[in-house]
């Protein structure tokens, strides 16, 4: 019955956007057109083809690799631990130099939160960096940081695919030397010194982190990380050939749960951020004015001749899937050009092979989203980004190499570079006129909603 009312609802809305507004949204153009601003010409298919971009505020799909992902008192400590930098170890980078747009002074520990990248107020894109395009944290990332908002809905994370669950692809944020530059020894411990009974409250009693003969000192300060090279320097994690090899294997997988049940309340927190419904879905719904023309002209060209419903489709506008777009890697930031990246190729051979997937012992569950090989066509390839909410997103693309919507348009227009990054690009030139261009600039502008709640963009009290 509901599916049903569902139904004559929907085609409801498409009569009245047929017989109210016209060929142009509004009143019918009683003028001779003005070729610069047309009138849209927007066909029953092509709304149609619409209506399945439209938002849904239905929560994400459930997580049955995490017990806690809908928990509200693991939401909470997530949020906390979201805003916590003294998880962090020591930043290495010499362009940390205390400034504003750093998290502070070369060798200091405790500075990186994930909302030192994720602004929270910048709808969690990096605003704060250097040149706003790759991520300074404890040294410069890779890649650049995506949004958060709507995350849950991915079927694999990173811009390679290279996690499959949420929790996990945090554990990887902490284990990085470019990004906390921690250890899941120095986590477990800081946890026991800072959150012990927020822990324990949602996951049972912690291990005893002062018997250092079981989980060893990491230092004298306990800043964990050695800030003088850039090798692989957090000692206190798998391979390390020190501290976390050297206990038991009770020991090791005691300190791995404490990681893993940390990063399962954060997953728990990351997913309530939602984008929220935008002025595109309120014309969806029959508000005939919510959309200039421009805007509507750029709908009918993301469905039709843009191409670009083919990849960013569904309510987040994304497939979730790895796509070749022939982007040649040019300077960001500071000199850096990151050269070979293969993509889907070689993040989701590393989650095939990751002890920490969700179909390993410490998960809850298995997604069963990982595919079962690693295939050709991910050579090169980048997860498709989610358009909503790109209006304060100062830098695009998985380098962050363009600085405007209106040059990711130009780039897909011209259909992507010829040569000069691996694998075959997948996109062909789309004979787009200027006009055209700047409509579907303004369609992706008519995505913004409301973000996440206000509440849940600080640290919660106490």
């Amino acid at each position: 019955m509901a599916s049903s009312r569902a139904s004559l609802l929907l085609w409801a809305a498409l009569l009245f956007f047929v017989s109210a507004c016209g060929s142009d949204g509004g009143a019918q153009a009683a003028v001779t057109e003005d070729p610069n601003d047309p009138s849209p010409k927007l066909s029953l298919e092509t709304r149609t083809a619409l209506t399945a971009l439209r938002y849904d505020a239905s929560s994400p799909p459930a997580d049955v690799s995490n017990a806690v992902a809908d928990d509200s008192a693991a939401r909470l400590f997530g949020q906390r631990l979201f805003f916590e930098p003294a998880l962090s170890g020591a930043l290495l980078e010499p362009d940390n130099t205390g400034t504003p747009s750093n998290l502070g002074k070369k060798g200091e520990p405790g500075k990186v939160s994930c909302a030192g990248c994720h602004l929270p107020a910048s709808d969690f894109v990096d605003t704060r960096s250097p040149h706003r395009q790759i991520s300074l944290g404890a040294q410069w990332t890779r890649r650049r940081t995506p949004s958060l908002l709507e995350i849950a809905f991915m079927p694999l994370f990173n811009w390679d695919g290279r996690r499959d669950t949420l929790w996990n692809q945090a554990i990887g944020v902490f284990e990085s030397p470019d990004e906390f530059n921690t250890s899941r020894l120095f986590l477990a411990r800081q946890i026991w010194k800072l959150h012990r009974a927020e822990y324990e409250a949602i996951f049972g009693a912690m291990p005893d982190m002062d018997d250092t003969a079981l989980y060893p000192a990491l230092s004298a300060t306990e800043t964990g990380c050695n800030s003088e090279t850039k090798a692989r320097v957090c000692r206190g994690m798998p391979g390390d050939k020190a501290e976390y090899d050297g206990m038991s294997a009770d020991a090791q997988r005691a300190v791995t749960t404490v990681t893993v049940n940390v990063a399962k309340a954060l997953s728990a927190y990351l997913r309530l951020l939602r984008a929220g419904s935008s002025r595109f879905d309120r014309w969806l719904d029959g508000e005939s004015t919510a959309l200039t023309r421009s805007e509507q002209r750029g709908a009918e060209l993301f469905v039709g001749k843009g191409k670009c419903a083919s990849c960013h489709s569904g309510p987040q506008l994304s497939d979730g899937a790895f796509h070749n777009v022939g982007l040649r890697p040019a300077v960001v930031a500071v000199a850096f050009v990151d050269t070979g990246d293969r993509g889907a190729a070689e993040g989701v051979a590393a989650a095939l092979d990751d002890p920490l997937s969700s179909a390993g012992v410490f998960s809850d569950g298995d997604r069963g989203k990982l595919p079962s090989a690693v295939t050709a066509d991910m050579e090169g390839a980048f997860r498709t980004p989610m358009l909503r909410n790109l209006a304060g997103q100062p830098s695009f693309m998985h380098t962050g190499q363009l600085t405007s919507l209106a040059a990711v348009v130009r780039f897909f227009n011209r259909g992507g570079d010829p040569a000069g990054f691996p694998g075959t690009n997948e996109l062909q030139p789309l004979g787009l006129s200027e006009l055209e261009e700047a409509d579907l600039v303004a369609f992706i502008e008519s995505l913004e909603g409301p973000g996440a709640d206000l509440s849940l963009r600080s640290s919660p009290e106490p």
